[in-house]
């Protein structure tokens, strides 16, 4: 699960630093961005949280950690005092889920796709924490779902097997923002949780079938890193589609593992971009992708060996019939 991450960022967006003291005393920075008149980014020790204000009330995408929410709910009055009455999580990480409890003691009703209140529901009767269900999503779909909130339509839809298996997008049609979760790490190489539904290919589909839903024009909240645009979701496509390429390639030549490590012209480009300075090393990503590769190859591998053994044994039968003929 992805531990607590604090993004630096800078926009050409009106900024509202608000600073808050933790327990320990330390400084607990959170940013609010005006993305367009209506939507609003909010970004502090977890993922990013994208807010819907308007007469209707306030319409939230993510909540961070536990410990957040008071300062959250701070930030939020300072542009509205109206309740927060839903609230979308994209998946079930616990940088994006750890307020539910306390919005959900609120009145916010909680909506998800199905496997995110499954994958939570699991976390609850294993934890040795006890964990209030009241965490759990009370509203949950299967591929999308629409809200007619604030003046405009917001679309939520699900995209298989990407981050994680339970991931969700939210499009706002009207403002024409795109908040993805964590199907986009902008400018960083991203995690994906492949122990958890997440995958490479899947990773890559979700992001293209984004670009299908939204323009140039589109404004988009990632899960982690600055504000984006539809150029920087390309970007993200182009680096994950030639560095996985570039990893299969080396696969099939026989590279190991620690040879592809070693191979730093692979990432150099991107590297020297900042992508692997984010929570994902250049090293973490590299691994991952070579595990990916390994696992959907695994099936090609075994036709491989089966055609050598199938070579081996023909071979053998061909010089034991030679040798017949010469008798």
């Amino acid at each position: 699960m992805i531990s607590k991450i604090f993004l630096n960022t800078v926009f050409l967006f009106s900024v509202l630093t608000v600073f808050s003291q933790s327990d320990t005393g330390e400084k607990n920075n959170t940013k609010l961005l005006k993305v367009t008149n209506k939507i609003y980014m909010l970004q502090g020790n977890g993922g990013n949280i994208g807010l819907s204000f308007g007469n209707d009330g306030i319409f939230m995408i993510d909540d961070q950690y536990a410990e957040d929410v008071e300062q959250i709910q701070k930030d939020i009055k300072k542009v509205s005092n109206k309740p927060i009455r839903f609230l979308v999580n994209t998946h079930f990480h616990g940088d994006h889920t750890g307020g539910n409890v306390a919005l959900a003691e609120t009145g916010t009703v909680i909506f998800s796709q199905s496997n995110v209140r499954d994958r939570l529901h699991k976390m609850i009767k294993t934890e040795t924490k006890k964990i209030s269900e009241a965490a759990l999503p009370v509203v949950t779909f299967d591929e999308d779902l629409t809200f007619h909130f604030n003046g405009e339509k917001i679309y939520v839809f699900h995209v298989h097997d990407a981050h994680t298996d339970g991931d969700a997008m939210v499009y706002f049609t009207g403002s024409n923002v795109l908040h993805t979760g964590d199907v986009f790490f902008n400018g960083k190489y991203p995690f994906i949780d492949t122990e958890n539904g997440g995958s490479v290919k899947g990773y890559i589909a979700a992001l293209e079938m984004a670009t299908k839903i939204i323009n140039e024009d589109t404004k988009i909240i990632p899960g982690h890193g600055n504000l984006g645009t539809y150029k920087d979701l390309k970007n993200t496509i182009n680096m994950l589609q030639t560095l996985n390429n570039r990893v299969t390639s080396a696969y099939v030549n026989r590279k190991t593992e620690a040879e592809v490590l070693s191979m730093t012209d692979l990432t150099k480009t991107y590297d020297d971009q900042g992508y692997g300075s984010g929570f994902i090393t250049t090293e973490a990503f590299l691994k991952m992708l070579y595990s990916e590769v390994k696992k959907n190859r695994a099936s090609f591998d075994q036709i491989d060996e089966a055609n050598k053994a199938a070579m081996k044994k023909y071979e053998q039968m061909q010089k034991e019939r030679e040798e017949n003929e010469k008798d």
